[in-house]
């Protein structure tokens, strides 16, 4: 099977400018800061030499690994803040990276300075890990986190981070200079008072960086618009142990008491880790993927009980049912599912304590030197489909029952929520509620 995940994550900043203006810049001064151009050689900053330790083999990197899991696990308890933010406005289906908030919000990091640089700081959770002699620790500790998890070869796992900025807004190059060092990040000149031209601009870029997945994501622009940072992730898993397409038959998925709908419900036998929560009633079951990583899903024992179920998810809650899991044969019934959701994130992290960066009190120094800059709107939408594919592990998708035990029965008919975590640094990529496997 493949599960396919598509996530993209915007924001853009809208530029006030005051009476007195900005000198405008002659074409000779277009000409002499060509800032992408001069960013490719500039030396990279002396704060990074003490977090070179990516380099190391894994066994000799100690101290820095136990930061960094504090890292993610601080992080994935920022995601399921804000999956519950996100689950209380309604009650159909969700899907979020809290990956990709987190890196974009780390990157305004760099941007921030003061108590815009704090509320971001504590509204990622990330406040006990923050080192005050070290104003780069937590972006460093981003990049040390993707450099991990993307040069997984069987995870096929790409993060990156685009900036559309308008042509004659200037950036100050301290924040180009890092922005690139830590996320890798492409800067492309647009001019946002063509509306058509931007559009079409950004458009072709997320397009092509998601594979296709994302297509004409902006159909509207604001035409203060003055820069705009995109961060997108594409995840294809591949199943270990694939569902065989020859048994998916179409079946009852029970929405509630009184509504259900008719779906694909993929079936294999095999060896599966599950747990029962006593306190939650819920089961939990982890379907590994290739290259470290697992899709846990968690199914309420009422259909209905996914809501109470949202209000206790934490990290040590997710490391108990881990801990908890024993091996055993099962039946497993799954539906195929298609999510497509699209979260306008500025309430949401406003009610997170992130709520200067989208105001004029925005302290955004680090930035620009351009007056009364502020973050206008975050946009995250990503895509999930979940199917049996598999590629040459298929050939051991047949699991070893005999013909004398009969095993438990695990289905998938009712919702259930669900996470996806690389193995290694126990980092939560997305986490997502099914409702109606039908709807988009």
């Amino acid at each position: 099977m493949k599960t396919g995940i598509y996530l993209l994550l915007l924001s853009e900043i809208c530029v006030e400018i005051s009476k007195a203006g900005i000198t405008p810049r002659s074409p000779k001064d277009e000409e002499e800061s060509n800032l992408i151009e001069r960013n490719k050689n500039v030396n990279i900053s002396e704060e990074w030499h003490s977090h070179k330790n990516i380099s190391k083999p894994f066994e000799q990197r100690g101290l820095e690994d136990f930061t960094l899991y504090n890292f993610t696990k601080n992080t994935a308890n920022f995601g399921f803040n804000l999956y519950r933010k996100i689950a209380m406005t309604h009650d159909n289906n969700v899907i979020i990276s809290p990956l990709s908030v987190s890196a974009l919000m780390t990157a305004y990091m760099l941007a921030a300075k003061g108590e815009t640089h704090r509320q971001i700081v504590k509204g990622l959770n990330l406040h006990a890990l923050k080192d005050k002699g070290d104003l780069h620790h937590l972006p460093a500790l981003f990049k040390q986190l993707k450099d991990n998890i993307t040069m997984n070869e069987q995870l096929l796992l790409e993060q990156g981070t685009l900036s559309f900025f308008q042509k004659d807004f200037r950036l100050k190059e301290s924040f180009l200079n890092l922005s690139k060092q830590y996320f890798d990040m492409e800067f492309l000149r647009v001019d946002f008072q063509n509306f058509t031209q931007a559009k079409s601009v950004i458009n072709q870029n997320i397009n092509k960086r998601t594979k296709g997945k994302i297509q004409e994501l902006f159909e509207e622009l604001d035409r203060h618009t003055k820069l705009l940072l995109v961060d997108y992730i594409v995840f294809k898993g591949k199943w270990v142990y694939p569902f065989n397409s020859k048994f998916t038959e179409v079946e009852t998925f029970h929405i509630n008491k009184y509504r259900s709908v008719q779906v694909p419900m993929m079936f294999k036998s095999d060896k599966v880790n599950s747990t029962f929560d006593e306190n939650l009633r819920c089961t939990v079951i982890k379907l590994p993927y290739k290259g470290k990583a697992h899709m846990l899903i968690v199914i309420p024992e009422k259909e209905e009980d996914y809501i109470s179920l949202e209000d206790h998810l934490t990290a040590e809650l997710v490391e108990s049912w881990l801990g908890n899991m024993k091996t055993r044969k099962v039946d497993i019934s799954f539906p195929k599912f298609k999510l497509e959701q699209k979260y306008k994130m500025k309430k949401l992290l406003h009610a997170l304590g992130i709520k200067n960066l989208f105001t004029r009190t925005a302290n955004l120094s680090h930035l620009t030197d351009e007056k009364y800059v502020a973050v206008s709107q975050v946009v995250q939408k990503a895509v999930i489909e979940v199917d049996e594919e598999g590629t040459e592990a298929a050939a051991a998708s047949g699991s070893e029952i005999t013909a004398f035990t009969v095993p438990p029965v695990i289905r998938v008919d009712q919702p259930f929520l669900f996470m996806i975590f690389e193995e290694t640094f126990k980092t939560l990529l997305f986490i997502g509620r099914v409702v109606d496997p039908t709807e988009m």
